[in-house]
């Protein structure tokens, strides 16, 4: 298989952080977006962005700007797809997508994926952590995605379909299992207490 090329997802609307493009929030000197950059792009081929409207706000990133195809944000589902069709044009098998919001994600992400992935005999693989109670939990955003599905995709998007697992789990899943000691490793900013713990949590890794 050839290497993977990451997507990171920063097209919703992040309603509880009260809007605006949470990727762009500062932590530790520089935004959520540059954590997640230097965690994913040593991992992967090549790397782009998922993001609506004025791609402009990106520009210093230096990345491909991929927006939906499907209009009405459609959730992730749709980044996804965005994904597979800029990776078909680079000729690459499968992408790797992470969220925009989630600095802290583990720097082994994509090679634990396919690792999975080839072991379980299954086309996607995602990651996951154990909640309070012990059960694994996915993260359906971490996840790796074979190219080859994205028309199967495509015709989900247009009759309506939108949660991830929903459309993932008739393909088969892997699961890349990660400990959530000393925290999750995919804690995400969602609120203002969010992006507070996240900078205790950065510190604390200095």
């Amino acid at each position: 298989m050839k290497a993977p090329v990451g997507v990171i997802l920063a097209g919703g609307e992040a309603r509880r952080m009260g809007g605006g493009d949470k990727g762009l929030l500062p932590l530790s000197g520089v935004s959520l977006l540059d954590h997640v950059i230097a965690r994913l792009s040593p991992q992967v081929a090549d790397l782009a962005l998922n993001a609506n409207g004025d791609a402009a706000r990106f520009s210093g990133f230096g990345l491909p700007i991929l927006p939906d195809s499907v209009a009405g944000f459609a959730g992730p589902l749709a980044g996804v797809l965005a994904g597979m069709d800029w990776a078909a044009e680079q000729g690459a098998t499968h992408i790797v997508t992470a969220a925009a919001d989630t600095p802290f994600f583990p720097s082994d992400l994509v090679p634990q994926l396919l690792l999975a992935s080839e072991t379980a005999d299954k086309p996607i693989a995602m990651a996951a952590t154990p909640n309070e109670s012990g059960k694994l939990m996915r993260h359906p955003v971490f996840a790796l995605w074979p190219v080859e599905l994205r028309d199967d995709l495509r015709n989900a998007l247009e009759t309506g379909v939108r949660k991830v697992v929903a459309w993932a789990e008739p393909h088969g899943i892997a699961t890349a299992s990660y400990s959530a000691t000393p925290f999750d490793p995919f804690f995400n900013v969602n609120t203002p207490d969010d992006l507070a713990h996240a900078q205790q949590l950065a510190g604390e890794a200095e």
